[in-house]
Order: C-alpha cells, then structure tokens, then sequence
C-alpha cells in the first residue's frame, strides 16, 4: 500500500488537494494522512474545520512514497512552519515532493526547485522567496509540471496536479484517463 501524507496549515486552499487525496485513497488504497503544526487542528480557506492525524514533527519519511504541500496563506507569513529539512530530505530520499500554489513557495525555499523545470503561481511568486535559485528552469505554464520526482503547480490546476503526481508514481491506467476527461469537460463548455 502507498502511503501520502499532506501538509496543512490554518487558512490552507483546501480544493488545490482534495482530487489527489480523494483519488489516491478512494480508488487506489493509498494510506493517506495529514499533517499540520504540532498537530493541531486547523480551519481551511473554505471554512472547513479539519483535525490531522499527526503533527509535521512526527513525519517519518521511511514510512511514505508521496510529501505533498498544500498551498494557502500561511506559507507567506513568519507564522508558517519551517519544513524546509523535511523537504529536502524527502527529496533526497527519492520522495515524490509535491507543491501546488504557495505549498510551491515551500519548495524553492528547501532548493529542490533549484536544478529541475517547475511552475507556480507565477514567477514573481517564487523569485520573493529567499534563497530561490530555479528561476532558470521556472515554467510559465496553467498546469502541473514535473521533473525529477518533484510535481508543482498553481493553485488553478488540482487536475493536472493529480495526474502528474499519480503518474509520477507509476499510476497510469484508463480510469485515470476517464477521470481527467471528467475534469476537464467543464473546460469545453464555451464562455
């Protein structure tokens, strides 16, 4: 069994992971879990009143295949927790590391984006991070993108985000296609 963990802080966008998460544990089996500061229960953009299972303290990274960083507010203030080690040590451990929005921000903050085509929000997003040094490989793109194991992108595409983590995991199969078509109907629709 595959096992995820999702990091949440208060006010995360809590619609940037919910295909992924629901996906991967409703029809693939995933062991999924969240994780939040000191494990305390945290209320999301929406409102959504949300108790993880475990603290970020108390991820272990031998137990899990996919890190994944949710984006919300917190991620720009000094209140949001510093994951940068466990980041990079997830990468290191060949992890699939995945941020969406300004979970992306966590990201080029741990340098995993430094040497790998990613994308975010936009690219001035990234470029007030300290110590950010990918911008030569920032993809101007709506969708994810993934390159070493390591899955980005805006806020705007939970879609494509799910189906490039799922993908990166080795998960490629016709219900993940008939998902996708299923998504990205509403698209067709004209304006």
């Amino acid at each position: 069994m595959k096992r995820a963990i999702t990091v949440i802080t208060d006010n995360f966008s809590d619609w940037e992971t919910a295909l992924i998460n629901s996906t991967c544990r409703g029809y693939y089996g995933f062991d999924i879990r969240f994780a939040a500061p000191n494990g305390d229960p945290v209320i999301s953009s929406s409102g959504m009143f949300v108790t993880p299972q475990l603290s970020i303290e108390a991820i272990r990274l031998d137990d899990i295949d996919l890190l994944i960083i949710c984006g919300g507010t917190a991620w720009q203030t000094k209140e949001a927790p510093d994951i940068n080690g466990l980041v990079a040590e997830a990468y290191s451990k060949n992890i699939v590391v995945a941020g969406i929005c300004d979970g992306t921000r966590v990201l080029a903050q741990a340098g995993v984006l430094d040497n790998c085509r990613h994308t975010s929000n936009s690219a001035e997003n990234l470029s007030s991070v300290p110590d950010y040094r990918g911008g030569a490989h920032y993809q101007d793109v709506p969708y994810a993108v993934t390159d070493q194991r390591i899955v980005t992108a805006p806020g705007s595409a939970p879609v494509s985000f799910m189906a490039e983590i799922l993908a990166t995991l080795g998960i490629r199969d016709h219900n993940i296609q008939a998902y996708l078509a299923m998504h990205a109907a509403e698209h067709s629709k004209p304006v």
